[in-house]
């Protein structure tokens, strides 16, 4: 594992997303673009579901692929339960603000997920490609689980209610997988080879700018945000994750995931959503403290899946798989 760790550090999307942090940390003037960003980010989630699609698409719908939605789903819906009485015994958030850390820890990080394929396929691992669809699956159902936490008075007025069933079922980057997923099964060998040079070759690349991008956040979010971290959230971003990996390493081996297969899906457990959920629960709980679990996420729990998290778990496969 520690030779693992150590080739996953030294990766070159780690070393740019290091080299973010360090940035921003030291107020350099180093800066990626908003529009930059969000068309890097447009491009991972294309890349991802392409990918996932070409995989589908000789794989085949079967009943493997729905069972690991489904745990996908049901993963997604008890981890912000789990989360909650965690929350509870270890800080002192009310309410409202324990659901809403929850809500983020039930769901995933597409970036997490970008950054665990790309760790898988260095090392050569295969991994199934309906993972794609599990990801987007997984992205929210937690938000059912925080809106069912906070309790009614915390609830959205009926209009709120409906912007939020929107937001959920129309999120960009849940909307960009699943589009790109569909179109990735649906096209064939022939007319797929136009695009894969650029939806595939160039994917480590782009990953690279984006974790660079991401460690820029994350570093003005350390640097920024550290006063709003107690030790009781500092405890939990770091080791809850841990229980989601572990249920899902589980659910996994139960499912028969291959080796790659069963570290994405345990990633994906493991991580905590840094915009699919803040912009949902920024309608759905507008009194909600986002500024905390935004932190916590993006500035705690990216980083140790990024440079300890992900080895872990690929490790972890191996042994469970053999």
């Amino acid at each position: 594992m520690f030779d693992l760790a150590l080739q996953n550090l030294l990766s070159p999307a780690v070393l740019f997303f290091l080299l973010g942090v360090g940035a921003a940390l030291a107020r350099s003037d180093l800066a990626v673009p908003d529009q930059v960003a969000r068309l890097l980010s447009l491009y991972l989630m294309m890349s991802i579901g392409f990918r996932g699609g070409l995989e589908i698409a000789a794989h085949g719908v079967d009943p493997v692929l729905l069972r690991a939605v489904g745990a996908g789903v049901a993963l997604s819906l008890l981890m912000p339960f789990l989360a909650a009485p965690a929350l509870r015994r270890m800080t002192r958030l009310n309410q409202v603000d324990r659901a809403a850390v929850a809500g983020h820890y039930g769901s995933i990080s597409a970036v997490t997920f970008a950054a665990a394929s790309g760790a898988v396929g260095l090392l050569g691992l295969r991994y199934e490609g309906f993972m794609v669809a599990v990801a987007a699956a997984m992205e929210s159902p937690a938000i059912l689980a925080s809106l069912v936490l906070a309790g009614r008075g915390a609830a959205p007025k009926p209009d709120g209610r409906q912007n939020v069933l929107r937001e959920v079922l129309l999120n960009g980057s849940v909307l960009t997988l699943l589009g790109a997923l569909l179109v990735g099964a649906l096209a064939s060998s022939r007319t797929a080879a136009p695009v894969k040079p650029f939806l595939v070759d160039l994917f480590p690349g782009f990953l690279c700018l984006f974790l660079l991008e991401m460690g820029l956040v994350a570093g003005r979010g350390l640097r920024d945000g550290w006063r709003l971290l107690s030790p009781g959230l500092l405890a939990f971003a770091g080791g809850f994750p841990l229980i989601g990996a572990t249920l899902a390493a589980v659910l996994g081996t139960a499912l028969g995931l291959s080796v790659g297969g069963l570290a994405i899906f345990m990633t994906l457990a493991a991580s905590a959503s840094y915009i699919a959920v803040p912009a949902a629960l920024r309608l759905a709980l507008p009194t909600a403290n986002l500024s905390l679990p935004l932190t916590m996420s993006l500035g705690i729990t990216f980083p140790l899946n990024l440079l300890v998290g992900i080895p872990l778990y690929i490790s972890v496969a191996r042994w469970l798989v053999g």
